[in-house]
């Protein structure tokens, strides 16, 4: 069996790269486990994680103004192989005695750099020019004591810089994005050839070592399960179940913004097919007192994650012995609700880790904590569970609540429940379902006048949101047909009452969000 998950991982030091997330998993996708840390870890905290590699992502800052991200320079002592990606690369020389200086000719976008040779971090590529992705208004103008120039560009003489001796490497531009074909073959480079990490992080192993850690961590006691009908809480629930069996409970909260026909979906798939005890408890009414008259979207969050503990700490009470709740927590959801000094600041507070109470009587559970989604759905595969659970949709915890915009009512719920069930229809029926992260209906604040036959209306707005991704930490406007718009809107329109209008969302993330709220 492979080594634990907190065994020896790659470190990702974050000055707030936009893609600190990415780095982390482009390591994973070598096989190899990753973590993200903020940059003011210390080098005695990073000591005592005996990682095998670290990465130090870019970063907005300028390494050379007053307050920019740092990191404790003993980092760079330990022995420890380092890679510095853009900014990364900039503190590190810096930190070594070179200089950074803002850029006479600032490189965003596509760029060409020139390898020297095909060594270490270049060991897989020939010698000769390479398209990358760069995104700099500042560069090391002056190499520190040790290190040598590995590859440049026409305006940018230390493209990629090495000390060899140390195993401390940096680059200037992004490999860790798909805009650099060459990404891949430096991250492996550095990591297998020059730091020697073996690639072995399976989800077989992953499943073994979770079902271990959760019989650790409960013991004798039982487990209540947060389920939602998604891959996230159905993953954690087949761990748990795999676990502890019959100790564990599952409870599906009916609160009122859940997707059409989820009750009768969630029943079939754990009842029938996976024999879990599942208790439904109806909640509808509870919920939506709680969101009377809430328009903010936080808000609107955090009223929904008290109001599941409340729900669950009662249904607890009723059951013998409950011990532990169990609740399928990504990482994406624990990185962007920490907020560190420098770093990528809080996007939003997710139910299931920034919104909890902090005197909640069940221990948590979280087995997917430390996965990305791609991942889960791999896990769910590992563990057994039918293509058609693994494959939906992501949906929010806070469910149709954030995607009724302003406030939150039942007959606006039914509005933006029935546009959901044409898109989903139209999606699958045209054969994008597949191909899609995805796709979705949203409610606006907005009302505007119509004509239909010969009288003038005046009603909601509906925005179609449809998105491609590979892990949801970023994500393209998905392109549809024309003639799926087409079917659509004439769907919407004609057959969800208070409904005149239909437009599209062609934002991708970032800049915005997958979900509007």
């Amino acid at each position: 069996m492979a080594a634990p998950l907190e065994s020896q991982p790659v470190l990702i030091l974050d000055f707030g790269s936009q893609t600190s997330q990415l780095i982390a998993r482009r390591v994973r996708e070598l096989r190899i486990y990753s973590e993200l840390v903020p940059h003011t870890v210390t080098a005695a905290e990073v000591r005592k994680r005996h990682p095998a590699a670290i990465i130090l992502s870019g970063g907005p800052a300028s390494v050379y103004q007053e307050g920019a991200p740092t990191a404790d320079p003993d980092i760079l002592e330990l022995g420890i192989p380092v890679l510095g990606i853009c900014y990364g690369c900039q503190w590190m020389a810096r930190a070594l005695g070179g200089t950074v200086e803002r850029a006479a000719h600032r490189e965003f976008g596509r760029a060409e750099i020139e390898i020297r040779e095909s060594v270490e971090i270049f060991a897989t590529l020939g010698p000769g020019k390479h398209p990358v992705w760069m995104s700099h208004g500042d560069q090391v103008e002056k190499l520190p004591r040790g290190f040598t120039v590995l590859a440049h560009t026409p305006t940018c003489p230390h493209a990629a810089l090495g000390w060899r001796a140390r195993k401390l490497y940096g680059v200037q531009f992004h490999p860790e994005v798909v805009h650099t074909p060459i990404g891949r073959d430096v991250l492996e480079s550095f990591l297998v050839r020059v730091a020697g990490v073996p690639q072995q992080w399976r989800m077989a192993d992953i499943v073994g070592q979770s079902v271990a850690r959760i019989r650790e961590q409960v013991g004798e006691g039982r487990v209540v399960c947060a389920l939602s009908g998604g891959v996230d809480s159905a993953v954690t629930a087949a761990l748990v179940h795999r676990a502890i069996g019959d100790r564990l409970t599952c409870v599906f909260v009916d609160n009122g913004v859940l997707r059409h026909g989820e009750v009768e979906r969630v029943r079939q798939v754990f009842v029938d097919a996976f024999r879990m005890d599942l208790r439904v408890v109806d909640a509808r009414d509870r919920f939506l007192d709680k969101l009377k008259g809430v328009t903010d979207p936080e808000e609107k969050r955090k009223r929904i994650g008290a109001e599941f503990i409340a729900v669950f700490d009662a249904e607890s009470e009723r059951l013998s012995g409950v011990t532990h709740l169990a609740q399928g927590t990504l990482y994406p959801d624990v990185i962007e609700s920490v907020s560190n000094k420098g770093p990528s600041a809080v996007i939003k507070t997710h139910h299931n880790v920034g919104g909890l109470p902090k005197k909640m009587k069940l221990k948590l559970v979280e087995p997917l904590r430390e996965l990305f989604k791609d991942e889960v759905r791999a896990l769910g595969e590992e563990l057994g569970l039918p293509r058609s659970l693994i494959r939906r949709q992501p949906f929010p915890g806070p469910g149709l609540a954030i995607r009724v915009l302003g406030e939150v009512t039942a007959p606006r719920l039914a509005l933006v429940r029935a546009a959901d069930v044409v898109v989903q229809e139209e999606i699958e029926a045209a054969g994008l379902a597949e191909g899609m992260w995805q796709a979705f209906a949203v409610l606006l604040p907005v009302r505007s006048v119509g004509v239909m036959g010969d009288g003038r209306t005046y009603e909601e707005t509906v925005a179609i949101r449809a998105v491609t991704s590979e892990d949801g930490m970023t994500a393209d406007w998905a392109w549809l047909p024309r003639d799926v718009l087409d079917r659509i809107s004439s769907r919407i329109i004609n057959q969800v009452r208070g409904v005149n209008r239909v437009v599209m969302d062609i934002t991708s993330k970032p800049p915005g969000t997958i979900e509007w709220e």
